[in-house]
């Protein structure tokens, strides 16, 4: 029996130097460290843009008379802006534009403006131009090959300056109104892409639907009635092109866990 016991005991300090003499041959563990990996954090940007604009048709009214043959003539728009990309998908601005001055033409029908005193009507004319601020929203859909397709909208205020007013009449008088600026909510629809020339310079295309508001002149008296002749509904088309620079800002990093390779 006590033979036994030796020899299992003998069996037993041999296994446990074996083990130790393999670990010891064994490499130790490798550690291996994935780099960081840079996401996405937006940054802070600056925009300039310019377009074309077409206006359609305004209501024009000056008390119960009611305009006829409405136009305004295209024009220009320039624009700045300063926003922030908050992620790949959404960023946002606020954006100041001017846009150039337009020429409104319309008829007014009068009792006896025609010749003789006749019933007519007269050609009315006023220069309008106006300044927006926007805050806007945009939506990126997604990058392939640097191009970004964009849907977005904005809400702000217009502030529109009703000058140059002028009347001339069948029977050859005319004269001249008062002209007034005044502030009116505005909001716009845009779609378009960017194209991305490097990680700080883009250049965007698009359309815009812009809302105005309403523009009038100042209170005066004619034809058996005191008050403004209104220009209501004013909005337009704007094809648009520009470029957005965003500042270069810190990247942040995803932590990512060391894989540790055991043997």
């Amino acid at each position: 029996m006590g033979s036994i016991f030796r020899k299992l005991s003998l069996a037993g300090v041999a296994t446990v130097f074996s083990t130790a003499a393999l670990a010891a041959d064994l490499p130790a563990p490798v550690i291996e460290h994935i780099p960081q990996v840079p996401v996405v954090t937006g940054g802070w940007y600056l925009r300039g843009d310019i377009g074309y604009k077409i206006y359609q048709d305004p209501d024009v009214s000056y008390s119960s008379i009611e305009f006829q043959n409405e136009s305004l003539d295209d024009t220009a728009v320039i624009g700045i802006g300063v926003g922030y990309r908050f992620n790949e998908y959404f960023r946002s601005d606020v954006t100041l534009d001017y846009e150039f001055q337009s020429n409104f033409e319309g008829n007014a029908p009068c009792a006896t403006c025609g010749v003789g005193g006749t019933a007519s009507s007269s050609t009315e004319t006023a220069d309008i131009d106006v300044w927006t601020v926007l805050w806007n929203a945009y939506f990126d859909l997604g990058t392939w090959n640097n191009f970004t397709p964009y849907v977005g909208g904005g809400i702000g205020a217009s502030y529109v300056n009703v000058d140059g007013i002028r009347f001339s009449n069948p029977d050859g008088s005319s004269g001249a109104y008062p002209g007034d600026g005044h502030w009116s909510f505005s909001w716009a629809l845009m779609a378009g892409a960017s194209y991305a020339f490097n990680p700080n310079l883009s250049l965007d295309a698009g359309y815009r639907y812009l809302n105005i508001g309403d523009g009038y002149s100042e209170t005066f008296s004619t034809a058996g009635a005191t008050a403004k002749i209104k220009y209501e509904d004013l909005q337009a088309h704007e094809i648009r092109v520009g470029l957005r620079y965003t500042f270069d800002s810190a990247p942040a990093y995803l932590p990512v866990e060391p894989i540790v390779t055991k043997y």
